[in-house]
């Protein structure tokens, strides 16, 4: 599924899915890098996101696969 994540100003990350009109803020993250481990959002919602380096610029639109509910818990 094809998400966008960006980040404010204030530092906080959300994620856009386009697909479903929907934006969420990043509650929990796996990896300290961000990338290659889950994202929770507020809704509950978990993806898989890719490895990509850590300096990737935000905003950005990438392809992470939605975990089922209750996944890896």
């Amino acid at each position: 599924m094809k998400i966008m994540i960006r980040r404010a100003v204030s530092g906080l990350m959300s994620v856009y899915v386009a697909k479903k009109d929907l934006e969420e803020p990043v509650v929990a993250v796996e990896k300290p890098g961000f990338w290659g481990g889950t994202v929770t959002l507020a809704n509950g919602w978990r993806f898989q996101l890719p490895e990509m380096p850590g300096d990737t610029p935000f905003p950005i639109t990438v392809e992470a696969r939605r975990l089922a509910e209750g996944a890896g818990e």
